[in-house]
Protein backbone atom coordinates (compact mmCIF):
# COMPACT_ATOMS: atom_id res chain seq x y z
CA UNK A 1 0.00 0.00 0.00
CA UNK A 2 2.25 3.00 -0.98
CA UNK A 3 2.22 6.45 0.74
CA UNK A 4 0.02 7.94 -1.68
CA UNK A 5 -2.81 5.61 -1.88
CA UNK A 6 -3.86 6.20 1.77
CA UNK A 7 -3.51 9.79 0.85
CA UNK A 8 -5.90 9.53 -2.06
CA UNK A 9 -7.95 7.04 -0.38
CA UNK A 10 -8.26 9.61 2.91
CA UNK A 11 -9.46 12.05 0.11
CA UNK A 12 -11.80 10.01 -1.42
CA UNK A 13 -12.88 9.16 1.86
CA UNK A 14 -13.71 12.56 3.27
CA UNK A 15 -14.82 13.78 0.36
CA UNK A 16 -17.20 10.95 -0.23
CA UNK A 17 -18.73 11.48 3.50
CA UNK A 18 -19.47 15.20 2.12
CA UNK A 19 -16.74 16.73 4.45
CA UNK A 20 -14.60 19.49 3.83
CA UNK A 21 -11.07 20.18 4.94
CA UNK A 22 -8.05 21.59 4.15
CA UNK A 23 -5.15 19.58 2.66
CA UNK A 24 -1.47 20.84 3.26
CA UNK A 25 1.27 19.89 1.03
CA UNK A 26 4.57 20.61 3.64
CA UNK A 27 8.31 19.63 4.08
CA UNK A 28 8.50 16.15 4.93
CA UNK A 29 8.07 16.26 8.72
CA UNK A 30 9.27 13.75 11.56
CA UNK A 31 8.13 15.10 14.43
CA UNK A 32 4.89 16.58 15.83
CA UNK A 33 5.80 19.91 16.78
CA UNK A 34 7.13 20.17 12.97
CA UNK A 35 3.99 19.27 11.40
CA UNK A 36 2.42 21.47 13.46
CA UNK A 37 4.20 24.54 12.53
CA UNK A 38 4.43 23.25 8.73
CA UNK A 39 0.16 23.13 9.06
CA UNK A 40 0.07 26.59 10.91
CA UNK A 41 -1.81 24.65 13.50
CA UNK A 42 -1.05 24.45 17.45
CA UNK A 43 0.20 21.50 18.52
CA UNK A 44 -2.65 20.18 20.60
CA UNK A 45 -4.74 20.48 17.52
CA UNK A 46 -2.15 17.58 16.17
CA UNK A 47 -3.93 13.74 16.37
CA UNK A 48 -0.83 11.51 16.73
CA UNK A 49 -1.98 8.18 15.22
CA UNK A 50 0.00 5.67 17.30
CA UNK A 51 0.05 1.42 15.95
CA UNK A 52 0.23 -0.74 19.77
CA UNK A 53 0.36 -4.36 20.10
CA UNK A 54 -2.06 -5.03 23.13
CA UNK A 55 -1.22 -8.56 24.21
CA UNK A 56 -1.34 -10.44 20.37
CA UNK A 57 -3.38 -7.43 18.72
CA UNK A 58 -2.31 -4.72 16.79
CA UNK A 59 -4.78 -1.49 17.64
CA UNK A 60 -4.65 2.12 16.14
CA UNK A 61 -4.51 4.88 18.90
CA UNK A 62 -4.88 8.74 18.71
CA UNK A 63 -4.25 11.15 21.01
CA UNK A 64 -3.55 14.79 20.97
CA UNK A 65 -0.06 15.55 19.71
CA UNK A 66 0.47 17.68 23.12
CA UNK A 67 -0.12 14.94 25.10
CA UNK A 68 1.82 11.85 25.80
CA UNK A 69 0.40 7.99 26.20
CA UNK A 70 -0.50 6.49 29.41
CA UNK A 71 -0.04 2.85 28.99
CA UNK A 72 -1.26 1.50 32.10
CA UNK A 73 -4.80 3.15 31.65
CA UNK A 74 -4.76 1.40 28.22
CA UNK A 75 -3.82 -2.00 29.65
CA UNK A 76 -6.16 -1.64 32.47
CA UNK A 77 -8.82 -1.04 29.79
CA UNK A 78 -8.11 -3.78 28.03
CA UNK A 79 -7.64 -6.05 30.88
CA UNK A 80 -3.68 -6.55 28.68
CA UNK A 81 -0.35 -8.11 30.21
CA UNK A 82 1.54 -7.23 27.20
CA UNK A 83 1.51 -4.10 25.41
CA UNK A 84 4.00 -2.49 22.89
CA UNK A 85 4.32 -0.01 20.31
CA UNK A 86 4.70 -1.45 16.81
CA UNK A 87 8.34 -0.99 14.99
CA UNK A 88 8.95 0.31 12.11
CA UNK A 89 9.10 -2.82 10.35
CA UNK A 90 5.71 -4.11 11.75
CA UNK A 91 4.52 -0.85 11.04
CA UNK A 92 5.35 -0.99 7.45
CA UNK A 93 4.37 -4.51 7.08
CA UNK A 94 0.83 -3.68 7.96
CA UNK A 95 0.46 -0.32 6.82
CA UNK A 96 3.09 0.22 3.90
CA UNK A 97 3.45 3.59 6.36
CA UNK A 98 6.65 5.22 7.65
CA UNK A 99 6.54 6.40 11.39
CA UNK A 100 5.20 9.70 11.45
CA UNK A 101 2.48 9.19 8.45
CA UNK A 102 0.28 7.37 9.74
CA UNK A 103 -3.26 8.69 9.67
CA UNK A 104 -6.13 8.66 12.54
CA UNK A 105 -8.17 6.38 10.59
CA UNK A 106 -8.99 2.12 11.40
CA UNK A 107 -11.77 0.64 8.74
CA UNK A 108 -11.82 1.14 5.99
CA UNK A 109 -8.00 3.25 5.58
CA UNK A 110 -6.26 0.86 7.59
CA UNK A 111 -6.91 -2.83 8.94
CA UNK A 112 -7.21 -1.46 12.67
CA UNK A 113 -9.71 -1.40 15.80
CA UNK A 114 -9.84 2.43 16.55
CA UNK A 115 -9.13 4.09 19.85
CA UNK A 116 -9.30 7.96 20.34
CA UNK A 117 -8.17 9.73 23.54
CA UNK A 118 -10.73 12.17 25.21
CA UNK A 119 -8.02 14.67 24.74
CA UNK A 120 -9.20 14.71 20.77
CA UNK A 121 -12.87 16.00 21.31
CA UNK A 122 -11.25 19.36 23.14
CA UNK A 123 -10.64 21.12 19.83
CA UNK A 124 -12.61 22.07 16.87
CA UNK A 125 -10.21 20.95 14.02
CA UNK A 126 -8.23 17.45 14.08
CA UNK A 127 -4.94 17.61 11.67
CA UNK A 128 -3.11 15.25 11.00
CA UNK A 129 -0.71 13.25 8.49
CA UNK A 130 -2.42 11.78 5.73
CA UNK A 131 -0.42 8.64 5.08
CA UNK A 132 3.03 10.48 4.01
CA UNK A 133 5.66 13.10 6.40
CA UNK A 134 4.86 15.81 3.60
CA UNK A 135 0.80 15.71 3.11
CA UNK A 136 -1.41 16.83 6.01
CA UNK A 137 -5.01 16.94 6.72
CA UNK A 138 -6.82 19.45 8.70
CA UNK A 139 -10.94 19.11 9.84
CA UNK A 140 -13.19 19.53 11.91
CA UNK A 141 -12.77 17.41 15.07
CA UNK A 142 -17.05 16.87 15.24
CA UNK A 143 -16.95 15.99 11.18
CA UNK A 144 -14.09 13.25 12.34
CA UNK A 145 -15.65 11.88 15.11
CA UNK A 146 -19.18 11.39 13.00
CA UNK A 147 -16.78 9.08 10.27
CA UNK A 148 -14.04 7.55 12.19
CA UNK A 149 -16.48 4.96 14.55
CA UNK A 150 -13.48 5.22 17.30
CA UNK A 151 -13.78 4.34 20.84
CA UNK A 152 -13.31 6.63 22.99
CA UNK A 153 -11.34 6.62 26.39
CA UNK A 154 -9.05 8.43 27.90
CA UNK A 155 -5.75 7.35 27.96
CA UNK A 156 -3.51 10.25 27.85
CA UNK A 157 -1.03 10.71 30.67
Amino acid sequence: MPEHSVYSNIKSFLEGNGIAFRSVHHEPTRTSEESAKARGEDLSTGGKAIVMKVDDVFKLFVISAAKRIDSQKIKTHFNAKKLRFANAEELFQLTGLVPGSVPPFGEPILPFALYVDTSIQRNTRIAFNAGSLTDSIVMPTEDYFRIAQAEVFEFAG
